[in-house]
């Protein structure tokens, strides 16, 4: 069996790590029916720090195919990818094409498999932010109906589904046994709950992250005693006001006396270099970091008092390390992560930031499993490894 990959953001590097290790155990167990896997890289992201870094650290083998396509308008960005990809596919002529998440990595591959009748493998299927002015959600919801293996990362995803019309969910989308996988799709798309492969990368690379130098001495930052912040989506980058705002606010956490560091996504030096230079001085509080890798980003989770982010992957890291989150959004795809109280969302007012960075708990936390029990990329490859 013939398997392409596609990623293209550090997000999607993440995810893809723990499939390439269950491929890899799964050639190992079988190998009278070996998956033969091809890794296409589109270089969505390709700065150091946001690429190879991750591929060195995780130890993710070199791209077969690096498309170099960078950066751009969401339109020309994505037609570049289509392109790319299309050819890539036709050379290759695979069994499965699996895409990752929500970005326009995902939605390139998706529309160039489906275009091509390959079927298409959507990992991270069935999250909704019933938000339609998000560019991710546009992706994830278009990649979803162009898919044939929907493998959903909790119940709720797998549920969303269901409402959107989607009626072959395995074990009504509790999470899939780890014998039980669908061998055709000849009755329609087939939707999984198998759990979520970022807490597989977790436990995956938890103690590795331990072993490494700490960045917590370089900095001279104390457990439980700082804030951690990211900010990278558009909405609140490309708004010069928003992005004032949750500076604002993260500087008033910082009033508070808790120190505050952001490593920095390129798109979000960028916006504040051009626009909001005041906020690029140390002098104001907040410490702008560069980006920092995979396994020193999770040394800054596990340690952290608080993250505030809008990003939804650190919002569940937030969740495995059991720190609170506060969301720099008004809506969130992990609505489990609000249910059981480890996360608000507070949008961008600098008031409700500080409040709940720096305030009490206002719910009670819950300790639950939502996101399976670590053993998604097994499940998934399972199921794509059976004719």
């Amino acid at each position: 069996m013939r398997l392409v990959n596609v990623v293209g953001a550090r997000p999607q590097f993440i995810k893809l790590a723990p499939v390439l290790k269950a491929i890899e155990q799964h050639n190992h167990e079988h190998p009278q029916g070996l998956i033969r896997e091809t890794l296409v890289h589109t270089g969505q992201h390709y700065d150091f720090e946001m690429s190879q870094v991750f591929f060195d650290e995780l130890g993710l083998k070199a791209p077969d195919y690096h498309l170099g396509v960078g950066s751009g308008s969401h339109g020309h960005q994505t037609g570049e990818m289509l392109k790319e990809i299309e050819q890539v596919l036709l050379d290759e002529k695979p069994d499965w094409v699996v895409v990752y998440g929500d970005t326009n990595t995902t939605l390139a591959a998706a529309l160039a498999a489906a275009k091509l009748h390959v079927p298409v493998a959507h990992v991270e299927a069935g999250l909704r932010s019933f938000n339609r002015r998000m560019p991710e959600e546009l992706n994830r919801v278009l990649a979803d109906h162009v898919s044939d293996l929907l493998f959903c990362p909790t119940e709720t995803a797998a549920e969303n589904l269901r409402r959107e019309g989607f009626t072959n969910i395995l074990d009504d989308g509790h999470l899939l046994p780890l014998d039980h996988g669908p061998r055709t799709t000849h009755n329609g798309p087939v939707v999984a709950n198998v759990g979520d492969v970022m807490y597989d990368a977790v436990l995956l690379y938890g103690t590795l992250a331990q072993g490494k130098p700490s960045i917590l001495r370089r900095l001279g930052l104390k457990q439980g005693e700082y804030a951690l912040a990211t900010i990278h989506r558009a909405e609140n980058t490309d708004d010069r006001e928003r992005l004032r705002s949750i500076f604002e606010g993260l500087e008033a956490v910082a009033v508070e006396g808790l120190r505050v560091v952001v490593p920095l996504h390129p798109r979000t030096r960028q916006a504040l270099s051009s626009q909001l230079p005041e906020f690029c001085s140390l002098s104001r509080g907040v410490e702008l970091l560069e980006p920092v890798s995979y396994l020193v980003m999770i040394n800054l989770e596990r340690n952290a008092k608080v993250i505030l982010t809008d990003s939804g992957g650190v919002q569940k890291e937030a969740f495995f390390f059991g720190i609170p989150c506060v969301t720099l959004r008004k809506e969130t795809e992990w609505t489990e992560t609000i249910e059981t109280g480890w996360n608000r969302l507070v949008g961008c007012d600098p008031g409700a930031i500080r409040k709940a960075a720096c305030g009490p708990a206002a719910e009670k936390r819950v300790r639950l499993r939502p996101y399976g029990d670590g053993q998604a990329a097994k499940r998934i490859v399972s199921c794509l490894g059976h004719p």
